[in-house]
């Protein structure tokens, strides 16, 4: 334990003897308080506002009632639902001074997807090395626009804020390595209409979950085209200049709304063999919790990781029925393959959509896999009984899914 973590426990500790850690969250209060910040822009009583109210809502419902959450997790809840909502805001500002940013094209999107923890976040790294695609930055994300006025310190301020995570969560970066300037995930952006599964990751709140997955994506993928939208708009680029890659695992629980919104998405699936998946995501989702909730059950983790992933694994059979060689307009990834020459994944995946690859482009991402052999990523040894699961039982669980892409078996730790 770290000095950081045991001043947290400390103070949580005190904010439960004194109360402090118990404020509700509630959407209207934070809506108001959004609002307080920028009076000149009204949340209205639209369609888009009550469906972002309602979102809210339940989010913060979940958070008091399932969360358990600590002095700090409540506290961080509440920055990051104002944050959202002060994007969201600046949003609907640009939009009515610049109405065209709702006429802005995005073509054919590169949509990376497939299991967690098998490479994606690599391969996305990869084809941010070309030039000619564009990804959305963390610090994008996390405030698309600059301050009204001063100097725009977005990345430096994004960068602090990674590391007091960093500090408060010491394993984080040797599991997933993120910096400001680095490609960030598609959750990030749904996040701010507070229909996102990255909630489900960062907290304990099944309520949220089940209303999430019975709500759809819909709403949220529309938004996230207007995201994309704003920043291509603040590029000055035309529809045909400009290729977004974009990666989030999660999107295989919402492929439905990824084709209603973006019908000429070049859809990537990456695989890998589930038992390691699955021991990787729990242990990464006891560190992202880890700060912001008094209890964790690592066991209770292990379960619900595994019943969701199996959740995912059968989307992606069910998205492309005749399997990695079935010519369904998914470009199929294997995590040992591409582990091994990965370059030779870019080049055949450029060939499948029929994209040039330039000399440029093939240096910078050669010099980036010279960088960066392991992706950044530290030598972790996961073990499925950490988390309460059993290699048999996982096995079984996803044969059809192994079977159906034709997955080889990765050794296990003991």
């Amino acid at each position: 334990m770290t000095i950081e973590t045991r001043i947290l426990c400390l103070a949580d500790r005190l904010s439960v003897a004194t109360g402090l850690g118990t404020r509700a969250l509630e959407a209207d209060s934070l809506i108001d308080a959004a609002l307080s910040r920028t009076p000149d822009v009204s949340f209205g009583a639209d369609a888009d506002s009550n469906r972002v109210r309602e979102s809210l809502g339940r989010l913060c419902d979940a958070l008091d009632r399932e969360a358990g959450l600590s002095l700090v997790g409540r506290i961080a809840a509440r920055w990051d639902a104002l944050r959202c909502l002060g994007n969201l805001l600046r949003l609907r500002e640009e939009e009515r001074r610049r109405p065209e940013i709702a006429a802005v094209a995005i073509d054919q999107p590169l949509i990376i997807t497939g299991l967690p923890r098998s490479g994606t976040t690599f391969l996305h790294r990869l084809l941010d090395c070309d030039t000619a695609n564009l990804s959305p930055s963390c610090w994008q994300v996390m405030a698309p626009y600059p301050p009204r006025r001063g100097a725009d310190r977005r990345v430096r301020a994004t960068e602090r804020q990674l590391q007091s995570f960093a500090r408060m969560a010491p394993d984080f970066r040797s599991v997933h390595p993120l910096s400001a300037s680095m490609p960030q995930e598609c959750t990030e952006i749904t996040a701010q209409v507070f229909q996102s599964l990255r909630y489900d990751t960062t907290f304990r709140i099944p309520s949220y979950l089940a209303w999430l997955d019975a709500e759809g994506h819909r709403d949220a993928y529309r938004f996230h085209k207007r995201f994309l939208q704003h920043l291509q708009f603040q590029r000055g680029k035309a529809a045909g200049e400009t290729r977004w890659v974009l990666k989030c695992p999660d999107h295989v629980f919402a492929l439905d709304a990824v084709r209603a919104v973006y019908p000429d998405a070049r859809i990537v699936f990456v695989h890998r063999d589930p038992p390691k998946v699955l021991a990787s995501v729990a242990r990464l989702t006891e560190i992202l919790r880890g700060p912001f909730a008094r209890v964790i059950s690592r066991e209770e983790i292990g379960h619900q990781v595994a019943a969701r992933w199996e959740q995912g694994a059968r989307a992606m059979i069910a998205a492309a029925p005749a399997g990695r060689n079935g010519g369904d307009g998914i470009f199929h990834v294997q995590y040992k393959d591409f582990a091994r020459e990965p370059l030779g994944t870019i080049k055949d995946l450029y060939s499948y959509f029929d994209m040039p690859l330039d000399e440029h482009a093939s240096s910078r991402m050669a010099a980036e896999v010279a960088d960066r052999p392991r992706g950044g990523y530290g030598a972790n040894i996961y073990n499925l009984r950490d988390h309460g699961l059993e290699l048999t039982q996982e096995r079984a669980r996803f044969l059809d899914y192994t079977a159906h892409f034709d997955i080889a078996a990765e050794a296990q730790a003991s």
